[in-house]
């Protein structure tokens, strides 16, 4: 991988984590990897772990319900376990941004209280053949921002993105 296409991050005012990474595709495509199902599906989640769940309604007010279900056995104690996640749609403006809150739920879409919630701004800047995305993720205090990055969050989008930046190869 290029250095062009590597993550960075950053943490500002002690509880917003900012990622940002240029994929090597056009902004209407890669905006749309984040709107449609079936492409979340091939994508979304760290490596070894597939999406069979995603319900996605989306506009502003809409959710997308998912469950990210850990297939890989070499992952020994996480093989075979579910994470439910829920995100609930504040702005869209295709396509140069998504505002989201993304909380931790259950099967039914209740949200798990007992877990940080996250506003999300995810914004895709056009640089013609490519797309610089930038993932503004703020967090009520420090301390949601460190519970969340202690349970390997960061490592967790590095490898989504990396399996996101093969899903683009595929479909361009």
């Amino acid at each position: 991988m290029s250095n062009s296409n590597k993550m960075l991050s950053r943490v500002e005012d002690n509880r917003v984590l900012v990622l940002e990474r240029v994929f090597d595709a056009p902004r209407d495509l890669v905006f749309n990897m984040f709107k449609e199902p079936e492409h979340l599906k091939t994508w979304w989640g760290p490596r070894g772990w597939e999406l069979p769940v995603c319900h996605v309604d989306f506009q502003p007010g809409g959710v997308w319900h998912y469950c990210m279900k850990c297939a890989d056995r070499g992952q020994g104690q996480f093989y075979g376990m579910e994470s439910w996640g829920k995100g609930m749609y504040k702005e869209i403006s295709e396509p140069e941004k998504i505002v989201y809150v993304d909380v931790f739920s259950d099967a039914e879409g209740h949200t798990n209280e007992d877990m940080p919630a996250t506003d999300v701004t995810l914004e895709f800047i056009d640089m013609g053949s490519q797309t610089k995305l930038i993932s503004r993720s703020e967090y009520s205090s420090e301390e949601a921002l460190k519970t969340v990055m202690d349970m390997g969050m960061e490592q967790g989008i590095m490898e989504t993105w990396d399996r996101l930046e093969e899903a683009l190869l595929i479909v361009k």
